[in-house]
């Protein structure tokens, strides 16, 4: 996708994205995002480190292009620190556009203030160990969601969704015309119509009664 689309995608957001998909590719877990009101979308550069290390943190750095969304994972989710200021400063220089760390991440005020977008599972001080070779650039799973290289991952504060990017121009597509249906149900409903009729509801709901 080029820079127009992703930024559009930014824009449409998580939920309207996760819809317009059939509902593919929620990451259905709890995710912190460290900067208030940031957003990011962007191909992903998936780490799987061993379990509790981040040896492949450091590997991965010098894969890391413009515009990424870089994904850390471990074989299980725990809450020990992958990332933390110095290991973010690094990621930032390399123009990525977002962490996401199914995982812990440290140096909180500090993540805030270099200004990167970051989304954790976990905030904890305990270090990992830099010992165990994992893999670079490999399909991993976050909260449900397998995302693959250069799958699109987008992120808010409802969390993350992850588009495949073979459907990505069509979920694109999706997504712009679900978001003017609802600007234009947002119209009716703040001069005082109600969801409950614009949908048929009512009508759903009171047949159902009739047949009870």
């Amino acid at each position: 996708m080029n820079s127009d689309q992703l930024q559009r995608l930014n824009e449409l957001g998580v939920a309207t994205v996760y819809e317009a998909s059939g509902r593919e590719g929620l990451m259905d877990i709890p995710l912190m995002q460290l900067i208030s009101g940031s957003r990011a979308a962007g191909p992903a550069r998936t780490v799987l480190c061993g379990q509790d290390d981040n040896l492949m943190v450091h590997a991965a750095i010098e894969h890391i292009q413009p515009g990424d969304v870089v994904i850390l994972t471990m074989p299980e989710p725990a809450p020990v620190a992958l990332v933390g200021e110095l290991l973010a400063t690094q990621i930032k220089v390399r123009g990525a556009a977002a962490i996401l760390v199914d995982a812990a991440v440290r140096d909180v005020e500090e993540l805030v203030k270099l200004g990167l977008p970051v989304w954790a599972r976990f905030i904890r001080v305990k270090g990992a160990t830099k010992i165990q070779v994992g893999e670079l650039n490999v399909t991993v799973t976050v909260g449900g969601a397998k995302i693959s290289p250069s799958d699109i991952v987008i992120l808010d504060a409802d969390g993350g969704v992850c588009v495949r990017q073979a459907r990505a121009a069509e979920v694109l597509k999706a997504a712009g015309a679900r978001f003017e249906k609802e600007a234009r149900l947002r119209e009716k409903l703040a001069v005082g119509e109600r969801s409950y009729d614009l949908h048929g509801l009512r009508e759903f709901v009171e047949t159902k009664r009739r047949n009870i």
